[in-house]
């Protein structure tokens, strides 16, 4: 019987399953926004939390609990640097779950786990539409005096 025994197994034995734990949470914090199964993800939800909150602490020892979960030093410091003053007004809830599609193998159900506020790209589309129209110009130009 489970009883009082909390967490998924996720079919793994339980150093594969922390290595597996860590390597998603770093993967989260320096991408933002990873595609994984719904019961993975659903499992790194509290350690993404976990590792945020000692990133909102900022003092070295809670520097030094993070690098012993994360697997990057780089990572680490983005973490204290840049996400956590993001989430410095948020008590708690600094990820998101969406459901994205069913993986075409086994049939999984598949969903994206992201941070709540992920910083502003800039947005290169517009630009790249207008060199677009540019070329489209500068080619009915050179066609131009070619017919007459």
């Amino acid at each position: 019987m489970r009883h009082k025994k909390k967490g998924r197994q996720l079919g793994r034995q339980t150093k594969h399953r922390w290595a597996l734990f860590r390597s998603l949470v770093t993967s989260l914090l320096e991408q933002e926004r990873i595609e994984t199964t719904e019961a993975k993800a659903k499992e790194i939800r509290g350690f993404t939390d976990r590792m945020i909150s000692l990133g909102k602490e900022g003092t070295l020892p809670a520097r030094r609990r993070a690098l012993s979960f994360l697997r990057s030093k780089a990572v680490v410091s983005k973490l204290f640097s840049d996400v956590a003053s993001r989430f410095q007004n948020r008590p708690g809830g600094y990820t998101r779950i969406i459901r994205t599609r069913r993986r075409i193998g086994d049939a999984a159900e598949m969903v994206a786990i992201e941070l709540v506020t992920r910083p502003e790209k800039p947005k290169a589309a517009p630009a790249a539409d207008t060199s677009v129209a540019e070329k489209k110009e500068s080619t009915e130009k050179s066609s131009a005096p070619a017919e007459s």
